[in-house]
């Protein structure tokens, strides 16, 4: 094979027929500025063809389950290997994911509880042994006189099929009848039973009376045996009351007559009703009225029956090392390898858990390594950051060993402060070494430097950019003259704000945060400065800001009955007139949601459009150039511009509307025209090209000025919000606070707005975020970008570690005052940065 990936006429989006050749088996970053053509190259070009390739050589009854890719616009790709794409999105969504499940660390503690658990009563708490048949004939025997009952051999239980052959072999035997999902049935019968269908069969092998004498004794005795026999050592016994008593020569607990079902890895599968707790189905939280399992399971109430273990009491009663497998899942991942490091077994038990225990211990350790020593497993995977759910997937794919693949990661250092960004440096260099190609579009000035080749797009961004401007090793993009990133890289330009002095107007206190893992901390935020609240991942820093801090801000500025959470009380409220979370989720949920519409720009379009003379002639109203409803919009494709088609086999296919030629407008409202321009031109100008073209039309030029200051410059008035990623629709609804009038009263609280920015695109936030400073306001920011936190009024260090390690206050004051502060991991990175 090559050993590189050869590309040509690379055109998908602003890629301007590219020919580039990446080296294989390298650790490879994609960089340049936001809307350079990073992502273009990397996943809409070599991961969407990597992923067609393969989808394309299985059959066509298994390509109709896969999401399946379209055709790049590229010319040839040679060298590619099958290709495995790690992005920044939620883990899952579903309730019953969780750190343990997603890492397959759970199935595996499963398989080691069911083989080397110890089963104890869980009503009086003694350990279980396994019970003789003289033991189970003497409790048997116990049924009041008179008592009808059947000894039954629980020969197919909660099992998938049909059992002809079974059910036939039972009648050849000369068993007569048999209870089928509860139901007595006569095996003489015609049985037929739905193979799709879970099934319960219990042979009736006799039918009693209790009477007192020897002769019942041993009849018992003997059908207790068959059954046995038939069943692998399981007996039931049902008596006139319809109940099934169940007795194993394996599991019982002597004193308080109750068996136990077998110990299976199943049992402890919340996702299985051998398993699960009856009460709430398996989630740990119980069911609200009218709720579902696909709503936001922080809705739900925890279950009172399981008290959130999700298992039933007899799953939860087998133990290792005193603790059940509830109990391991609710430890830390750094917590939980310290219990298996430290577990001691018998030599019996140690030969059938030796490779379960290899196989636990690696994955927890690949998490450490990826810097999420501080999540429990019991974690749900729903509450997982974007760039958490990242380092998950990243961790499972080391641990599957896979050699000779393609992965495509975006911004692995999101989220992570640079301690533990060089534990991910490490699990990526090893990713390689396995004999893998990792690509990497990465902003991160350690993850270039340790890079083995760079590639390095620009010169701008949109359509000014989708070239490459260098590439190579770091040391030769460090030395070309024409690379904005080496310009940076060797230290010949800076992110820097103007060196002021402010002084706070005051502060809001938050007073004893008490919330996760939040040691009752009391902390001053100043007001009327930038402040970044940094702190390794875990520490706490979301928790406080989002959780406790904007919660009950919000709930004391907005609501006549406040309900402030995770904290004794707020001081200095009344200095603050509004707080805003500028976060990272989508602008809109559909493609018909764009910049402009969100801004309220387009508003301002619109009007300008029905007030030109030849709208005012036709008489038509700002409604006419909506695209969401009826009167100026195509209706062809009812004003998306593309149609899609539905292919069976193959995935769906947008076409462009033939009617509108993708315009999204019909002929009659295309025809009015501003300076030459249509609505749907307009639509498809980017932010540059609509400030010069608006330039005289303040009221227009206003808006778009704001949403080219925070570094969107490059991004078309009418993209669908779909194609935005976090950071991107970060930036517009930032943008659309700036076009605001400032109160100077206002709090702005946003986490990580430097995702996905390269540093010529941090030095336009901070200038941005500097003039609502400037303006009077307050900025709080969650942030690990070191550019971010060096020019930064004051910094609010938590920690000193993550999970149940941090929660502290570690530092507080100007940078310069938490670079001395030795026990602080952002003063030790502030101190090597010379701050």
């Amino acid at each position: 094979m090559s050993n590189s990936i050869v590309i040509k006429g690379a055109r998908e989006h602003n890629l301007k027929n590219l020919d580039v050749e990446i080296p294989r088996d390298k650790l490879v970053v994609m960089t340049g500025l936001s809307g350079s053509g990073k992502s273009s190259l990397a996943f809409d070009t070599i991961y969407a063809e990597g992923q067609r390739r393969y989808v394309e050589s299985l059959s066509a009854y298994a390509r109709q389950f896969l999401e399946q890719m379209g055709k790049p616009d590229v010319d040839s790709i040679e060298g590619l290997s099958p290709a495995i794409s790690i992005e920044q999105k939620s883990t899952s969504h579903n309730p019953r994911s969780t750190v343990g499940t997603v890492t397959e660390i759970y199935d595996y503690l499963r398989l080691l509880y069911a083989r080397v658990g110890h089963p104890y009563c869980f009503q009086c708490g003694q350990e279980i042994t396994a019970q003789t048949v003289q033991q189970m004939v003497d409790a048997i025997c116990e049924l009041p006189e008179g008592t009808k009952f059947q000894i039954l051999s629980p020969i197919v239980r909660g099992r998938k099929g049909e059992y002809r052959k079974e059910l036939l072999e039972m009648r050849k035997a000369g068993y007569v009848r048999a209870r089928i999902n509860g139901e007595i049935v006569d095996l003489g019968e015609d049985i037929t039973l739905d193979k799709q269908k879970k099934h319960t069969i219990e042979i009736v092998v006799d039918r009693l009376v209790m009477k007192p004498g020897d002769a019942l004794m041993r009849r018992v005795a003997d059908s207790v045996e068959t059954s046995m026999k038939l069943a692998g050592g399981l007996v039931g016994v049902l008596s006139e009351t319809g109940k099934v008593h169940l007795y194993s020569e394996k599991l019982a607990c002597i004193k308080c007559g109750v068996s136990y079902p077998e110990i299976t890895p199943r049992i402890f599968s919340f996702n299985s009703p051998h398993g699960a707790c009856p009460a709430c189905d398996g989630i740990g939280y119980a069911m609200t009225p009218g709720a579902s399992e696909e709503e936001d399971f922080t809705l739900l109430e925890r279950c009172e029956t399981c008290d959130g273990a999700r298992l039933k009491p007899e799953s939860l009663a087998v133990k290792i090392a005193k603790k059940s497998i509830a109990e391991v899942t609710e430890l830390s991942v750094r917590a939980a390898a310290d219990f298996f490091t430290s577990l001691k077994f018998t030599e019996r038990e140690l030969v059938i858990a030796h490779r379960i225990l290899k196989e636990i211990r690696e994955r927890l350790g690949f998490l450490v390594n990826v810097g999420l020593d501080y999540l429990t497993l019991d974690r749900p995977a729903a509450t997982l950051s974007g760039g958490e759910g990242q380092r998950i997937r990243l961790a499972t794919q080391i641990g599957s060993g896979l050699v000779g693949v393609l992965y495509i990661l975006d911004e692995p250092s999101i989220g992570l402060h640079q301690r533990d960004n060089r534990r991910l440096l490490q699990t990526l260099l090893r990713l390689r070494d396995l004999g893998n190609t990792v690509i990497v579009v990465e902003h991160d000035a350690e993850t270039m430097e340790a890079a083995d080749y760079i590639l390095d797009l620009g010169p701008g961004a949109g359509t000014h950019g989708g070239r490459i401007i260098a590439q190579g090793t770091p040391k030769q993009v460090m030395a070309n003259p024409d690379s904005l990133t080496g310009l940076y890289l060797r230290g010949e330009q800076m992110v820097s704000l103007p060196q002021r002095q402010r002084k706070p107007k005051g502060s809001i206190t938050v007073v004893g945060a008490k919330k996760h893992n939040l040691k009752g901390v009391t902390v001053n935020i100043p007001l009327g400065l930038l402040t970044c609240v940094t702190g390794v991942s875990g520490s706490g820093k979301s928790t406080l800001v989002l959780e406790v801090l904007f919660h009950s801000l919000s709930q004391l500025l907005y609501h006549k009955k406040p309900k402030i959470d995770g904290c004794k009380e707020l001081k200095g409220v009344d200095a603050l007139d509004k707080i805003i979370d500028i976060d990272q989720s989508p602008i809109g949920r559909t493609p018909r949601s764009n910049p402009a519409t969100y801004t309220g720009l387009f508003t301002f379009i619109r009007d300008l459009f029905s007030n030109l003379p030849e709208s005012r002639v036709r008489g038509y109203k700002p409604g006419r150039y909506s695209f969401n409803v009826k009167g100026g919009r195509c209706e062809a494709c009812q004003g998306d511009g593309l149609i899609k088609i539905e292919m069976h086999f193959l995935p769906d296919v947008y076409v462009t509307c033939e009617v509108c030629k993708g315009q999204r407008y019909n002929r009659e409202t295309l025809e009015i025209q501003y300076k030459g321009r249509s609505i749907a031109d307009i639509l498809n100008m980017t932010v540059d090209d609509a400030l010069e073209f608006f330039e005289n039309i303040p009221y227009i030029k206003t808006k778009l000025q704001t949403l080219h200051d925070v570094g969107l410059h490059y991004v078309k008035l009418g993209q669908s919000a779909t194609t935005l990623s976090g950071g991107e629709a970060q930036r517009v609804k930032l943008s659309r606070e700036l076009s605001k009038r400032p109160t100077g009263r206002t709090m702005y609280i946003l986490d990580e707005p430097t995702t996905g920015l390269h540093f010529a695109d941090i030095q336009r936030l901070l200038d941005v975020l500097d003039r609502l400073v400037e303006s009077g306001n307050t900025v709080l920011v969650i942030e690990h970008n070191l550019d971010m936190i060096r020019n930064a009024d004051w910094i609010i260090d938590l920690g000193p570690e993550g999970g149940d390690r941090g929660g502290e206050i570690v530092a507080e004051g100007p940078p310069k005052e938490i670079a001395k502060v030795k026990r602080s991991y952002t003063g030790q990175v502030l101190r090597e940065a010379r701050v």
